[in-house]
């Protein structure tokens, strides 16, 4: 009886030892999902800035105003949520990057997804708020 030697380690190719391991897993929707918050923050950043400028001198009535605009509250929603779910991808790569210790790790992405989701939310829930 003779064995081909597939189960032997020292025999697979490199390919078949990494499946499943490290970067080779999903790596790329990571990085795709963080290039395309990036580029939503761009002119949403841009834009919050403007209003922040046009609001220097506004009292509470006008502020109130410009995000009760539909236009102006959804786009502040919509920052807050590219806003966060871009700080969690990132700080999602630190801590795989720079945390070497598993059970750390773990509580510390746990963490980061609790706060930014928690964040997320209370944003989006005072933008509701106001423009309502």
């Amino acid at each position: 009886m003779t064995t081909s030697g597939l189960g032997n380690p020292q025999l697979q190719a490199p390919l078949k030892r990494v499946r499943g391991w490290g970067s080779s897993k999903s790596g790329t929707g990571h990085f795709i999902i963080q290039r395309i918050t990036a580029l939503a923050l761009a002119p949403l950043c841009l834009w919050a800035i403007w209003l922040a400028l046009a609001l220097v001198h506004a009292d509470y009535a006008h502020a109130r105003a410009l995000v009760h605009q539909p236009v102006n509250a959804v786009l502040l929603v919509g920052l807050a949520i590219a806003l966060f779910w871009h700080a969690q991808l990132g700080l999602q790569v630190v801590v795989e990057d720079y945390v070497h210790t598993r059970l750390t790790e773990v509580v510390l992405q746990l963490l980061i997804k609790f706060f930014c989701l928690l964040g997320a939310i209370a944003s989006v829930l005072a933008v509701v708020r106001v423009a309502l």
